[in-house]
Protein backbone atom coordinates (compact mmCIF):
# COMPACT_ATOMS: atom_id res chain seq x y z
CA UNK A 1 0.00 0.00 0.00
CA UNK A 2 1.45 3.01 -1.12
CA UNK A 3 1.81 6.31 1.58
CA UNK A 4 -1.40 8.24 -0.44
CA UNK A 5 -3.51 5.02 -0.24
CA UNK A 6 -3.70 5.27 3.86
CA UNK A 7 -5.80 8.10 4.48
CA UNK A 8 -4.69 8.74 8.52
CA UNK A 9 -1.38 8.32 7.71
CA UNK A 10 -1.41 11.25 4.46
CA UNK A 11 -3.61 13.81 6.30
CA UNK A 12 -1.71 13.79 9.80
CA UNK A 13 1.91 14.13 7.59
CA UNK A 14 0.35 16.89 5.18
CA UNK A 15 -1.35 18.80 8.62
CA UNK A 16 1.91 18.32 9.95
CA UNK A 17 3.90 20.17 7.22
CA UNK A 18 1.48 22.62 7.53
CA UNK A 19 1.72 23.39 10.69
CA UNK A 20 5.36 23.52 10.99
CA UNK A 21 6.21 25.30 7.20
CA UNK A 22 3.52 28.07 8.85
CA UNK A 23 4.94 28.78 12.05
CA UNK A 24 8.08 28.33 10.61
CA UNK A 25 7.57 31.69 8.64
CA UNK A 26 5.64 33.25 11.00
CA UNK A 27 8.48 33.08 13.33
CA UNK A 28 10.97 33.92 10.54
CA UNK A 29 9.06 37.09 9.77
CA UNK A 30 8.94 38.63 13.26
CA UNK A 31 12.45 38.14 13.73
CA UNK A 32 13.43 39.14 9.82
CA UNK A 33 11.77 42.50 11.29
CA UNK A 34 13.85 42.79 14.20
CA UNK A 35 16.63 41.50 11.93
CA UNK A 36 15.95 44.91 9.75
CA UNK A 37 15.98 46.79 12.68
CA UNK A 38 19.63 45.99 14.24
CA UNK A 39 21.17 45.66 10.58
CA UNK A 40 19.94 49.26 9.71
CA UNK A 41 21.60 50.18 13.06
CA UNK A 42 24.61 48.60 12.76
CA UNK A 43 24.88 49.89 9.29
CA UNK A 44 24.10 53.57 10.59
CA UNK A 45 26.42 53.19 13.85
CA UNK A 46 22.98 53.02 16.26
CA UNK A 47 22.41 50.84 19.28
CA UNK A 48 19.12 49.54 17.56
CA UNK A 49 16.46 47.58 19.90
CA UNK A 50 17.99 46.03 22.99
CA UNK A 51 15.64 46.60 25.64
CA UNK A 52 13.57 43.93 25.55
CA UNK A 53 14.73 40.45 26.53
CA UNK A 54 18.49 39.60 26.18
CA UNK A 55 19.85 41.61 22.92
CA UNK A 56 16.23 42.50 22.18
CA UNK A 57 15.46 38.98 21.34
CA UNK A 58 11.81 39.64 22.53
CA UNK A 59 10.94 42.75 20.78
CA UNK A 60 8.73 40.87 17.96
CA UNK A 61 6.69 39.61 21.02
CA UNK A 62 6.25 43.29 22.08
CA UNK A 63 5.16 44.45 18.68
CA UNK A 64 3.11 41.70 18.29
CA UNK A 65 1.37 42.86 21.74
CA UNK A 66 1.44 46.28 20.71
CA UNK A 67 -0.50 45.81 17.39
CA UNK A 68 -3.32 43.50 18.93
CA UNK A 69 -3.92 46.18 21.64
CA UNK A 70 -4.00 49.03 19.26
CA UNK A 71 -7.33 50.81 18.42
CA UNK A 72 -8.98 49.58 15.11
CA UNK A 73 -9.91 52.47 13.24
CA UNK A 74 -11.69 52.06 10.12
CA UNK A 75 -12.06 55.76 9.06
CA UNK A 76 -15.54 56.46 7.95
CA UNK A 77 -15.11 58.00 4.51
CA UNK A 78 -13.31 54.33 2.99
CA UNK A 79 -15.44 51.36 1.29
CA UNK A 80 -15.67 49.47 4.25
CA UNK A 81 -16.09 45.96 3.03
CA UNK A 82 -13.08 45.98 0.75
CA UNK A 83 -10.97 47.87 3.20
CA UNK A 84 -11.08 45.06 5.34
CA UNK A 85 -10.75 42.43 3.32
CA UNK A 86 -7.49 43.62 1.62
CA UNK A 87 -5.04 42.76 4.16
CA UNK A 88 -6.15 39.42 3.99
CA UNK A 89 -6.14 39.61 0.03
CA UNK A 90 -2.25 40.70 0.16
CA UNK A 91 -1.24 38.62 3.06
CA UNK A 92 -2.57 34.42 1.94
CA UNK A 93 -0.75 34.38 -1.25
CA UNK A 94 2.33 34.85 0.15
CA UNK A 95 1.56 31.83 2.47
CA UNK A 96 -0.17 29.98 -0.05
CA UNK A 97 3.22 29.53 -2.66
CA UNK A 98 4.84 28.16 0.02
CA UNK A 99 2.92 24.69 -0.41
CA UNK A 100 5.01 23.85 -3.50
CA UNK A 101 8.31 24.95 -2.37
CA UNK A 102 10.68 22.29 -1.06
CA UNK A 103 12.20 22.28 1.82
CA UNK A 104 14.58 19.44 2.72
CA UNK A 105 15.36 15.93 1.24
CA UNK A 106 12.51 12.94 1.62
CA UNK A 107 12.00 11.84 5.62
CA UNK A 108 10.55 8.20 6.16
CA UNK A 109 7.99 7.95 8.23
CA UNK A 110 6.24 4.58 9.08
CA UNK A 111 8.27 3.04 6.11
CA UNK A 112 6.99 5.24 3.27
CA UNK A 113 8.94 8.15 1.70
CA UNK A 114 7.74 11.43 2.47
CA UNK A 115 8.93 14.14 0.40
CA UNK A 116 9.40 17.41 2.59
CA UNK A 117 7.17 19.91 0.19
CA UNK A 118 3.20 20.51 1.08
CA UNK A 119 1.89 19.66 -2.81
CA UNK A 120 4.55 17.88 -4.95
CA UNK A 121 2.94 19.20 -7.86
CA UNK A 122 4.10 18.80 -12.20
CA UNK A 123 3.47 22.06 -12.62
CA UNK A 124 4.71 23.69 -9.38
CA UNK A 125 6.46 27.15 -10.51
CA UNK A 126 3.12 27.90 -13.00
CA UNK A 127 1.02 27.18 -9.56
CA UNK A 128 3.45 29.55 -7.62
CA UNK A 129 3.61 32.71 -9.82
CA UNK A 130 -0.39 32.36 -10.41
CA UNK A 131 -0.95 32.45 -6.89
CA UNK A 132 1.62 35.04 -6.05
CA UNK A 133 0.32 37.19 -8.50
CA UNK A 134 -2.67 37.83 -6.79
CA UNK A 135 -1.29 39.43 -3.99
CA UNK A 136 -1.20 43.06 -5.90
CA UNK A 137 -4.83 42.82 -5.98
CA UNK A 138 -4.63 43.26 -2.07
CA UNK A 139 -2.43 46.28 -2.08
CA UNK A 140 -4.62 47.77 -5.56
CA UNK A 141 -7.96 47.18 -3.03
CA UNK A 142 -6.33 48.86 -0.16
CA UNK A 143 -5.42 51.79 -2.14
CA UNK A 144 -9.10 51.84 -4.02
CA UNK A 145 -11.04 51.00 -0.89
CA UNK A 146 -9.46 54.00 1.34
CA UNK A 147 -11.16 56.47 -1.39
CA UNK A 148 -7.76 58.58 -0.51
CA UNK A 149 -5.40 59.96 -2.94
CA UNK A 150 -2.24 58.89 -1.53
CA UNK A 151 -3.20 55.39 -1.25
CA UNK A 152 -4.64 55.44 -4.53
CA UNK A 153 -1.28 56.51 -6.19
CA UNK A 154 0.24 53.87 -3.94
CA UNK A 155 -2.22 51.40 -5.42
CA UNK A 156 -1.61 52.04 -9.24
CA UNK A 157 1.82 52.30 -8.82
CA UNK A 158 2.02 48.63 -7.25
CA UNK A 159 -0.46 47.72 -10.49
CA UNK A 160 2.36 48.86 -12.92
CA UNK A 161 5.20 47.45 -11.11
CA UNK A 162 3.64 44.63 -10.77
CA UNK A 163 2.70 43.73 -14.26
CA UNK A 164 6.18 45.00 -15.36
CA UNK A 165 8.04 42.86 -13.55
CA UNK A 166 6.29 39.84 -13.75
CA UNK A 167 7.47 39.35 -17.30
CA UNK A 168 10.66 39.46 -16.54
CA UNK A 169 10.36 37.12 -13.64
CA UNK A 170 8.95 34.56 -15.44
CA UNK A 171 11.03 34.95 -18.95
CA UNK A 172 14.16 34.26 -16.15
CA UNK A 173 13.11 30.90 -15.35
CA UNK A 174 12.08 29.92 -18.90
CA UNK A 175 15.84 28.70 -19.80
CA UNK A 176 16.06 26.71 -16.93
CA UNK A 177 12.93 24.80 -17.79
CA UNK A 178 13.78 24.22 -21.35
CA UNK A 179 17.70 22.96 -20.52
CA UNK A 180 16.24 20.77 -17.15
CA UNK A 181 12.82 19.73 -19.41
CA UNK A 182 10.30 20.16 -16.06
CA UNK A 183 8.03 22.76 -14.13
CA UNK A 184 8.55 20.04 -10.96
CA UNK A 185 10.46 21.91 -8.46
CA UNK A 186 11.85 18.82 -7.04
CA UNK A 187 13.05 17.79 -10.16
CA UNK A 188 15.00 20.87 -10.61
CA UNK A 189 16.26 21.19 -6.69
CA UNK A 190 17.57 17.04 -7.58
CA UNK A 191 19.09 17.86 -10.88
CA UNK A 192 21.43 20.52 -9.58
CA UNK A 193 22.31 18.58 -6.15
CA UNK A 194 23.44 15.78 -8.85
CA UNK A 195 24.92 18.34 -10.88
CA UNK A 196 26.10 22.28 -10.87
CA UNK A 197 23.69 24.80 -9.45
CA UNK A 198 22.05 26.52 -12.28
CA UNK A 199 23.14 30.54 -10.87
CA UNK A 200 26.37 29.08 -12.99
CA UNK A 201 24.80 27.60 -15.87
CA UNK A 202 22.19 30.96 -15.81
CA UNK A 203 23.93 33.73 -14.23
CA UNK A 204 21.88 36.18 -16.46
CA UNK A 205 18.88 34.57 -15.55
CA UNK A 206 20.03 34.62 -11.95
CA UNK A 207 20.76 38.56 -12.15
CA UNK A 208 17.23 39.59 -13.74
CA UNK A 209 15.60 37.36 -11.15
CA UNK A 210 16.68 38.55 -8.19
CA UNK A 211 16.04 42.08 -9.45
CA UNK A 212 12.19 40.97 -10.58
CA UNK A 213 12.19 39.56 -7.20
CA UNK A 214 13.24 43.10 -5.35
CA UNK A 215 10.55 44.64 -7.20
CA UNK A 216 7.88 42.04 -6.61
CA UNK A 217 8.23 42.39 -3.01
CA UNK A 218 7.88 45.65 -3.16
CA UNK A 219 11.35 46.51 -1.37
CA UNK A 220 13.66 49.31 -1.83
CA UNK A 221 15.25 50.50 -4.06
CA UNK A 222 11.68 49.78 -5.92
CA UNK A 223 9.34 50.63 -2.83
CA UNK A 224 7.73 52.58 -5.12
CA UNK A 225 4.10 51.88 -3.86
CA UNK A 226 5.02 53.18 -0.03
CA UNK A 227 7.31 55.66 -1.31
CA UNK A 228 7.10 57.65 2.32
CA UNK A 229 8.97 61.05 1.04
CA UNK A 230 5.42 61.21 -1.72
CA UNK A 231 2.75 59.02 -0.79
CA UNK A 232 3.02 59.38 3.15
CA UNK A 233 2.70 55.28 3.60
CA UNK A 234 0.97 54.61 -0.20
CA UNK A 235 -1.30 51.82 -0.14
CA UNK A 236 -1.31 51.33 3.77
CA UNK A 237 -1.56 55.13 4.67
CA UNK A 238 -5.31 54.30 6.37
CA UNK A 239 -4.55 51.32 7.66
CA UNK A 240 -3.42 50.63 11.75
CA UNK A 241 -3.30 48.06 14.31
CA UNK A 242 -3.51 44.25 13.11
CA UNK A 243 -4.47 45.31 9.62
CA UNK A 244 -1.46 47.17 9.18
CA UNK A 245 0.35 44.08 10.56
CA UNK A 246 -1.62 41.84 8.20
CA UNK A 247 0.63 44.04 5.09
CA UNK A 248 3.85 43.63 7.09
CA UNK A 249 3.34 40.22 7.49
CA UNK A 250 2.39 39.87 3.89
CA UNK A 251 5.68 41.77 2.95
CA UNK A 252 8.15 39.32 4.96
CA UNK A 253 6.27 36.42 4.15
CA UNK A 254 6.54 37.32 0.02
CA UNK A 255 10.36 38.20 0.63
CA UNK A 256 11.07 34.49 2.50
CA UNK A 257 8.85 33.16 -0.42
CA UNK A 258 11.04 34.52 -2.76
CA UNK A 259 14.19 33.70 -0.71
CA UNK A 260 13.26 30.44 -0.75
CA UNK A 261 12.27 30.17 -4.96
CA UNK A 262 16.34 31.71 -5.37
CA UNK A 263 17.20 28.68 -3.54
CA UNK A 264 15.24 26.54 -5.15
CA UNK A 265 15.93 27.63 -8.60
CA UNK A 266 19.40 28.66 -8.45
CA UNK A 267 21.03 27.63 -5.58
CA UNK A 268 20.55 24.04 -5.41
CA UNK A 269 17.71 24.19 -2.41
CA UNK A 270 19.07 22.06 -0.15
CA UNK A 271 22.02 21.26 -1.53
CA UNK A 272 25.64 21.21 0.21
CA UNK A 273 28.81 21.43 -2.39
CA UNK A 274 30.30 18.37 -2.56
CA UNK A 275 27.27 16.16 -1.37
CA UNK A 276 25.35 13.91 -3.88
CA UNK A 277 21.74 12.80 -3.08
CA UNK A 278 23.40 8.94 -2.29
CA UNK A 279 25.14 10.96 0.83
CA UNK A 280 21.68 12.58 1.64
CA UNK A 281 19.96 9.66 1.01
CA UNK A 282 22.86 7.45 3.40
CA UNK A 283 22.24 9.71 6.15
CA UNK A 284 18.23 9.19 6.35
CA UNK A 285 16.60 11.11 8.01
CA UNK A 286 19.20 13.11 9.57
CA UNK A 287 20.12 13.69 5.47
CA UNK A 288 16.46 15.76 5.83
CA UNK A 289 17.71 17.81 9.03
CA UNK A 290 20.99 18.66 7.23
CA UNK A 291 19.54 19.36 4.31
CA UNK A 292 16.71 21.58 6.17
CA UNK A 293 19.56 23.61 7.65
CA UNK A 294 21.34 24.21 4.36
CA UNK A 295 18.11 25.18 2.87
CA UNK A 296 16.99 27.74 5.63
CA UNK A 297 20.78 28.67 5.87
CA UNK A 298 20.62 30.25 2.07
CA UNK A 299 16.70 31.54 2.31
CA UNK A 300 18.20 33.59 5.43
CA UNK A 301 21.10 35.03 3.59
CA UNK A 302 19.07 36.18 0.77
CA UNK A 303 16.54 37.60 3.03
CA UNK A 304 20.03 39.35 4.96
CA UNK A 305 20.19 40.75 0.94
CA UNK A 306 17.06 42.53 0.92
CA UNK A 307 17.55 44.27 4.20
CA UNK A 308 21.45 45.17 2.99
CA UNK A 309 20.12 46.85 -0.08
CA UNK A 310 17.33 48.60 1.79
CA UNK A 311 19.60 50.36 3.40
CA UNK A 312 22.36 50.78 0.69
CA UNK A 313 20.37 51.87 -2.33
CA UNK A 314 18.32 55.23 -2.29
CA UNK A 315 14.89 54.88 -4.23
CA UNK A 316 14.56 54.92 -8.04
CA UNK A 317 12.50 57.18 -9.50
CA UNK A 318 9.27 55.80 -11.15
CA UNK A 319 10.40 56.53 -14.68
CA UNK A 320 13.49 54.96 -13.83
CA UNK A 321 12.18 51.77 -12.54
CA UNK A 322 9.98 51.61 -15.61
CA UNK A 323 12.87 52.12 -18.05
CA UNK A 324 15.05 49.46 -16.08
CA UNK A 325 12.03 46.91 -16.40
CA UNK A 326 11.04 47.75 -20.39
CA UNK A 327 13.96 48.86 -21.76
CA UNK A 328 16.25 46.96 -20.50
CA UNK A 329 15.95 43.51 -18.38
CA UNK A 330 12.95 42.60 -20.97
CA UNK A 331 15.55 43.00 -23.91
CA UNK A 332 17.85 41.55 -22.18
CA UNK A 333 15.94 38.03 -20.66
CA UNK A 334 14.20 37.12 -24.09
CA UNK A 335 18.07 37.55 -25.68
CA UNK A 336 18.86 35.30 -22.77
CA UNK A 337 15.76 32.86 -23.79
CA UNK A 338 16.90 32.38 -27.26
CA UNK A 339 21.01 32.05 -26.51
CA UNK A 340 19.19 29.09 -23.76
CA UNK A 341 17.36 27.50 -26.25
CA UNK A 342 20.37 27.46 -29.22
CA UNK A 343 22.14 26.09 -26.58
CA UNK A 344 19.91 23.36 -25.77
CA UNK A 345 19.05 22.45 -29.47
CA UNK A 346 18.34 18.83 -30.03
CA UNK A 347 21.27 17.27 -32.01
CA UNK A 348 21.49 17.16 -35.59
CA UNK A 349 19.29 20.25 -35.62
Amino acid sequence: MSFSEEPLLYIGVNLAKIIIVTHVVLVVCAYAVLAERKVSAWMQDRVGPNRVGYFGLLQPIADALKFFFKEDIVPGHVNKALFVLAPAIALMPSLIVLAVIPIAPPVVVMGHTVPMVIADLDIGILFLFAISSLAVYGVVLAGWASNSKYPLLGGVRASAQMISYELMLGLSVVGIFMATGTLRLMDIVNLQVDGVWNCFYHPIAFIIFVIAAFAETNRLPFDLPEAETELVAGYHTEYGSMKFAMFFIGEYAAMFGFSALVAVLFLGGWDIPFMSSETFASLGNWGAVVGFISFMTKVLAFMFLYIWVRWTIPRFRYDQLMNLGWKVLLPIALVNVIITGLFNLPKGS
